[in-house]
């Protein structure tokens, strides 16, 4: 049997029987090496290869802000988000969608995005009269703008196998990201004035002023982190160092949220979730090299070729592909096993790189809010008490959104190439 197709059986069995995905990868990778007669030390090899890249060192220092900025300084994006939205019917569904996208310019997850802000305003909601479907909904589905809005780890996992400008990836996840964030505030007002949600309590100005001067130092952190990056200052990684020493300094010093020991918790906890996305980012170089070596790729293209010759047809199935992976696996898995195989698909029918990376994670963004996998509506269904099937009925206006967005991002090119077009 081809080691492309061991690979790609043993990964879907193993991550449906519940293995970690970097586990699931790796027994992969061995046995199809085994099979195949490569040398087993190439494993080593491969995997140092995929994770000696200084691009990488974004990952853990933008998930080290994220992890300092969800201890208390969360708080205040929120409370900024309710100076303008305050007043309106349903704000505190507003003030979530709009508190996830500042977020999500700091952690780039949809979980951390959803516990962190969820946890906070699904029990507000709930105590507001909200329906708890709707406010699970609102905060499952929001956290899709956490990793959409750069940065975004999974876009950096997309740039480590590709070799494609993570800059230009961020700049092209953008726009269907302040998009998308428009369009679910859009939503959340349409429902609170519907419902005739309750308005949180009138306020004088002088009062929002001081929120949004006790916010300012957590509002400059997406600020300075999205500046640096599309300004061309610094590198990504650079920004990521400055994000992170930003974080620790204002958790710190300023707001007292964060105390030196519970920095080196943080430091421990962080460590432990970059390990797992290091090494998985280290193996899917080895199985890349698997997958390319069976000549794999090739085969699926001549195969997909033979039957469908329009750009259309090809970005529909592979939109139809993901969105089913979507529902049953993880989004990094999902991206380490497919994206090798379609390159040479994608290139032959001039789909450009950078386009078919944001469709890609926008496709695993979604399967973020669709069970049974769906780990944000499963987090979000903690937070508010329910059912996963009550709430992801409440998710679906969310989601015909998001296929709205995805539907863009395939078929209108320059909705995703147009903002990166310009640094070129």
């Amino acid at each position: 049997m081809n080691a492309g197709i061991i690979i790609f059986i043993l990964l879907l069995v193993l991550a449906f029987l519940g293995l970690p995905i970097y586990l699931s990868i790796g027994i992969a990778t061995i046995v199809a090496m085994l099979q195949a007669g490569f040398p087993l030390e190439a494993i080593a090899q491969k995997t140092f290869l995929g994770m000696n890249s200084a691009s990488l060192l974004c990952i853990p220092l933008f998930i080290l802000a994220g992890n300092i900025m969800a201890q208390g300084i969360t708080q205040k994006l929120i409370a900024a988000a309710n100076v303008p939205l305050g007043r309106v019917r349903g704000s505190l569904a507003s003030v979530t969608v709009l508190s996830s996208a500042l977020f999500g310019a700091i952690s780039g997850s949809a979980v951390a995005t959803a516990a962190a802000v969820g946890g906070m305003t699904v029990p507000a909601m709930k105590e507001n009269g909200y329906d708890k479907n709707y406010a699970v909904a609102c905060a499952s589905c929001s956290s899709l703008l956490g990793p959409m809005i750069p940065p975004s780890i999974s876009l950096v996992v997309y740039a480590s196998l590709t070799e494609c400008s993570i800059q230009k990836l961020f700049m092209a996840t953008a726009v269907p990201a302040v998009f998308c964030t428009v369009c679910f505030l859009a939503y959340t007002l349409y429902y609170g004035h519907k419902m005739k949600l309750p308005k949180q309590p009138k306020t004088t100005m002088k009062q929002k002023l001081l929120v949004l001067r006790d916010s300012i130092w957590a509002l400059f952190m997406p600020i300075i982190v999205l500046g640096l990056i599309f300004g061309g200052i610094c590198t990504v990684s650079e920004a990521a160092a400055i994000s992170a020493l930003y974080s620790a300094i204002v958790g710190l010093f300023i707001y007292r949220t964060v105390s030196f020991k519970n920095l080196l918790e943080t430091l421990y906890e962080t460590t432990i979730s970059v390990a797992a996305i290091m090494i998985l980012v280290g193996l899917s170089k080895a199985s890349a090299y698997v997958v390319i070596s069976s000549q794999l790729p090739q085969l699926f293209m001549e195969s997909m070729t033979s039957l469908v010759s329009s750009k259309f047809v090809v970005l529909l199935m592979i939109n139809v592909i993901f969105l089913i992976l979507g529902c049953l696996m993880e989004g990094n898995c999902i991206i380490v096993m497919m994206v090798p195989l379609m390159l040479n698909l994608v290139n032959s029918f001039g789909i450009d790189l950078i386009q078919f990376g944001i469709l890609t994670c926008i496709n695993i963004y979604i399967g973020c809010i669709t069970p049974p996998v769906g780990v944000s509506l499963l987090v979000g269904t903690k937070l508010g008490e329910t059912t996963v099937g009550g709430a992801f009925k409440s998710c679906l206006p969310f989601l015909a959104i998001s296929l709205i967005i995805l539907l863009l991002v395939s078929y209108v090119p320059s909705f995703t190439l147009w903002l990166p077009s310009l640094a070129a």
